[in-house]
């Protein structure tokens, strides 16, 4: 595609190719560490407590950072931000190879570099896609970048999970987070050519916070991102943890996530392209219950066997849910008071409401294991919090339709819903 011919401008085409080479550099290197990352920390400690209290570090973090490249975005640069996310990333990596063996006594500065680079980076990744691309560019963008994604997402833990088992202690792990730190190295050095792009300008998040007394489908959806939140924040590492434990081996956690990311992959895609805006409700509410149904596979019988099938069903379900899910959020966005003025506040507040329900699902997490036996404990904690996404649909059922578009075709395997620790984070 002649990029230079379509948007009539060479540093436009640029920036277009070398945002693109970043967003493949960050997707391969997460596909590669970031679910071996709680795995790491887990041999060292052992302890569910520990595992916990890191991401719950990442999830208090991650919306503070959003609201700070928000701000430095909207009145400063947003090349400048997202060369904060990529840098903190990078040193993320450089502290747990320095840390070495001792890297779960220092898991709440760790937590700290994350949660500021995750934030960082994908505020600023989203911003750059929608002022850099142009309607006749921006389906290219996202499904080149969608077949990197799914490509590293399949292949990605495979390759790691076997470069770890088959090295002595943890060299394996050694390796693996050099490749992900020369990965953001790389792209660090590629956001050194992006021209800068200032919007100085007004930043009112908490005017759009308001916003939602006045605007029903608006406070909907944001409630909704909490109750998205409620599952994904523990799930995010207890299963990849139950997973290890069942089965000692990183080769299987590996393939558990190539499993996922395959089955997911072709979901998406078919979701999106026979999903319609007519049938959106129903397709968030059997996917909910699927996602719900689907714990049951891991609550009553823990076997390697039942993981890889649950890791199938939740690679099924969450495009039912998250494609018309994703659709209808948008069109709520889309239509909201000040939208063209506020657009990065939007994304903030709606970021804001789903990390709520992460914290909300760790802490619950952290009080649970504390208070029960983990025997009881885990199990009780995954059946009750399963139900996050099953409430999803009580909540939009009342949003009026405003949708005017229908829902495009995707190769994008879409991160938000990952239970392996990925993608955003």
């Amino acid at each position: 595609m002649n990029i230079k011919k379509l948007t009539g401008s060479a540093e436009v085409a640029r920036d277009f190719w070398l945002l693109l080479i970043i967003g493949g550099l960050y997707t391969l290197s997460v596909s590669l560490s970031n679910t071996f990352v709680n795995i790491y920390l887990w041999k060292q400690s052992g302890q569910f407590i520990h595992i916990a209290l890191y991401n719950l570090t990442i999830f208090i973090i991650q919306p503070l950072a959003f609201y700070c490249a928000g701000k430095l975005a909207s009145k400063v640069d947003r090349v400048f931000a997202l060369r904060i996310g990529v840098t903190t990333l990078g040193l993320f990596y450089i502290a747990v190879l320095i840390a070495g063996e001792h890297a779960i006594r220092y898991y709440f500065f760790l937590g700290v570099l994350l949660g500021i680079g995750y934030g960082f980076y994908w505020l600023a990744f989203n911003l750059l896609i929608f002022e850099i691309t142009e309607p006749e560019t921006r389906d290219f963008f996202n499904g080149t970048l969608g077949i990197i994604t799914s490509f590293a997402g399949i292949a990605g833990p495979m390759i790691a999970g076997f470069t770890i088992s088959r090295m002595f202690q943890d060299k394996g792990y050694v390796v693996i987070f050099c490749i992900s730190l020369a990965l953001f190295a790389l792209a660090v050095v590629a956001s050194l050519f992006l021209h800068r792009r200032e919007v100085p300008g007004t930043y009112a998040v908490f005017h759009v916070l308001r916003e939602r007394k006045y605007n029903d489908g608006w406070r909907r959806i944001t409630l909704a991102h909490f109750f998205q939140g409620l599952r994904e924040g523990s799930f995010m590492f207890v299963i990849s943890i139950y997973v290890f434990i069942v089965t000692n081996s990183e080769l299987a956690l590996g393939t558990y996530g190539m499993l996922n990311s395959f089955v997911s992959f072709v979901a998406y895609y078919i979701a999106s392209r026979f999903i319609k805006k007519e049938h959106r409700k129903k397709f968030i509410l059997i996917g909910g219950l699927m996602l719900f149904l689907s714990v049951a596979l891991i609550v009553f019988r823990l076997t390697y066997t039942n993981f890889l099938i649950y890791a199938a069903c939740i690679a099924i379900a969450y495009p039912i849910l998250l494609v018309p899910y994703g659709s209808m959020t948008y069109d709520i966005i889309g239509k909201a008071k000040d939208i063209k003025a506020r657009r990065v506040e939007y994304i903030v507040v709606r970021e804001w409401f789903l990390y709520a329900g992460r914290i909300a699902s760790v802490l619950s997490f952290i009080v649970m294991i504390t208070l029960f036996e983990l025997k009881v404990a885990i199990p009780a904690f995954l059946l009750i919090f399963g139900a996050g996404h099953a409430c999803i649909y009580p909540i939009v059922k009342g949003i009026q339709d405003t949708s005017q578009t229908e829902t495009k075709p995707s190769v994008q395997v879409a991160k938000e819903g990952d239970e392996l620790p990925g993608g955003k984070g």
